[in-house]
């Protein structure tokens, strides 16, 4: 589930703390980066629980519903969407399970919110129109939770607020957090029952040593990398360049020089976004230019044996 934008991201923050704080110790900075990858797969597993929350707590509704109608001899209420095959599976998951087991923090100290979660779906029309249907089918079952978690959960900013009070890591993760969580039930299949496989923490052990290999390249040689950005920058006002550019362009050379098998244009266009996300209003287009400037000098020096297209010269 953590992949290389997520990590990418998290390098990026995690160097200018480094800078920042003033306490230059290496070691600990790694494990600060690694513990707060952790947490971003924390949160992949607390939004898959809070999908589980409103299940059991539309369940509580509908029972207290049908006590009522037993009493009263009326029509007992519908438990459609209590009784959800896609949820009722991701409930039994045995990850999700084993995921629970080990956290302090569960939905249940936050039932005000759930509660008004299941408010705010049972009147959205795409719930009701799921209860008037005929179809019964998981399919329709699956396709209404990932609808309503595009609705209702992606753009929240209440639920925003209560993760950023239960972690400060997790308010910037949320984003693309949530396109890990919308993948997920979108791969849910009924045959897979409770063995159903959830994203795992990492795709694989390079991914991993992907994040400590950049994260140490751009410290241990950050001499080096701004000599570089010096040396191409001759036609640049480097001196001006924002702190936060600065950081942005150390990392990106890491990762041309640390990972051969990455395209250079793939490494400038990632750290280009990163830039407009982090930096100033001009930054992107400012250190696109500066990392093509430098790759083809560290190409031109045999500094780095990557191909690169011609630059393209600008039409008549």
């Amino acid at each position: 589930m953590i992949n290389r934008e997520l990590i990418r991201i998290k390098v990026v923050q995690l160097t200018y703390a480094y800078y920042q704080n003033g306490n230059r110790n290496i070691d600990n900075a790694e494990k600060e980066l690694l513990f707060s990858l952790s947490k971003a797969y924390d949160l992949y597993n607390y939004l898959l629980c809070l999908i589980v929350s409103i299940s059991r707590e539309e369940r509580h509704r509908v029972e207290i519903l049908t006590q009522r109608a037993e009493r009263e001899g009326t029509e007992a209420p519908s438990g459609k969407f209590a009784d959800n095959k896609f949820a009722l599976q991701l409930e039994e998951n045995k990850m999700l399970c084993e995921f629970t087991q080990g956290q302090k923090q569960t939905w249940e100290d936050h039932m005000e919110f759930v509660r008004k979660m299941c408010n705010m779906i049972e009147e959205t029309s795409v719930y009701k129109d799921y209860m008037a249907s005929d179809d019964d089918s998981y399919e329709a079952d699956r396709e209404l939770w990932r609808k309503l978690y595009k609705m209702l959960i992606q753009e929240n900013e209440d639920l925003d607020a209560l993760l950023e009070e239960k972690s400060l890591y997790w308010n910037d993760d949320k984003e693309i957090v949530d396109t890990f969580v919308l993948k997920t039930i979108r791969r849910f299949e009924p045959k897979n029952g409770t063995h159903q496989e959830l994203l795992p923490e990492y795709k694989d052990e390079e991914d991993k040593d992907f994040a400590r290999k950049l994260f140490r390249a751009t410290i241990l040689n950050a001499d080096t990398y701004q000599r570089y950005m010096s040396e191409a920058s001759r036609n640049w006002d480097f001196d001006r360049l924002a702190y936060m550019d600065v950081v942005i362009m150390q990392i990106a050379i890491a990762e041309m020089l640390t990972f051969p098998n990455i395209p250079v244009n793939v490494t400038i266009n990632e750290y280009v976004d990163l830039a407009k996300l982090y930096s100033t209003f001009k930054s992107g287009g400012y250190i696109n230019g500066m990392l093509d400037t430098i790759a083809r000098h560290l190409v031109s020096t045999g500094k780095m044996l990557k191909p690169m297209a011609a630059p393209q010269r600008p039409t008549e």
